[in-house]
């Protein structure tokens, strides 16, 4: 038995043969699509999104998420106890999603049966994979046999050198979402330029404009190695909403110019894709310390 367990959101986006393997539990966020509530990865996937989407004549039929509730995560802390004495719970940023405050009165209320559990909560300010590699790491540390203090060491060395960067055909769904952050300026140019969008402090950011498919994927490239150095080592996650050419194609450009220690292809999570869009390819890289 770890003597730490590891809870993510959903949004993590982390193959779920790799959270049944390092036994991460996994919170589920709600999409509502028409009348229909259903959960993240378990009664709708990404691709099912992405075919809904493809198919919208206007934008109020657009799906809508809703992060999970107190009583989802303290449901989540109570079964992630059974296996360990501590918790470590990860969440995609709090400033565009409610999951971390949801999970701070879930701590609160599985606290009241929970004494001997410790749990900490832990706004990693990412989103996507970049949220996932801090799980997975931190998971991995776990079951290696590291305690508490030291998984939340790694996860504050490994929150500056943990990035995402994707790009889309268009930013429509990222704008109907309410999810734009600090990009919103591109908006009205976007006719033929592909946009490129990163994470800043957890806020959506612009990292510019490409003027087609092939310049963005490789600009995103560029940015990896820079990031890297010289010397360097890389984890990266290759994420995508049903473009999966492409994202092989972009695991190609990276590593051309980067030393990969480790490479996941990994579905964005149906609620990410609702916002992102289908044809949305990304990646997200760990600066490796090991």
């Amino acid at each position: 038995m770890s003597r730490v367990a590891i809870v993510v959101d959903s949004t993590a986006s982390i193959p779920a043969a790799l959270c049944k393997t390092l036994g991460i539990v996994v919170v589920p966020y709600h999409v509502h699509m028409g009348k229909s509530d259903r959960r993240d990865g378990i009664t709708v996937s990404t691709n099912e999104i992405a075919t809904y989407l493809s198919g919208l004549s206007t934008a109020a039929e657009m799906p809508t998420t809703a992060n999970p509730s107190p009583g989802d995560y303290a449901s989540a802390f109570a079964r992630a106890a059974q296996h360990a004495r501590a918790i470590v719970s990860l969440h995609m940023t709090s400033i565009g999603s409610g999951a971390y405050q949801a999970a701070c009165l879930g701590k609160e209320m599985a606290c009241e049966r929970l004494r001997d559990i410790r749990i900490e909560i832990v706004d990693t300010r990412n989103v996507s994979m970049g949220h996932g590699w801090i799980a997975l790491q931190a998971a991995r540390a776990a079951e290696a046999g590291a305690d508490l203090r030291d998984i939340l060491d790694l996860v504050r060395r490994m929150m500056p050198v943990t990035q995402m960067i994707q790009t889309a055909d268009t930013l429509r769904y990222l704008y109907l979402g309410g999810r734009i952050g600090r990009a919103k300026h591109l908006i009205g140019s976007l006719l033929r330029i592909k946009p490129l969008i990163s994470m800043e402090d957890g806020v959506i950011v612009a990292l510019g404009v490409a003027r087609s498919r092939m310049a963005a994927l490789k600009r995103m490239a560029a940015l990896v190695a820079r990031a890297a150095g010289t010397g360097g080592r890389v984890r990266l996650a290759l994420t995508h909403v049903a473009a999966l050419p492409e994202a092989r194609t972009l695991h190609d450009l990276v590593a051309q110019q980067t030393t990969l220690s480790e490479v996941l292809y990994c579905d964005l999570s149906p609620a990410l894709a609702v916002h992102s869009g289908p044809g949305t390819v990304g990646l997200c890289y760990t600066l490796d310390e090991d």
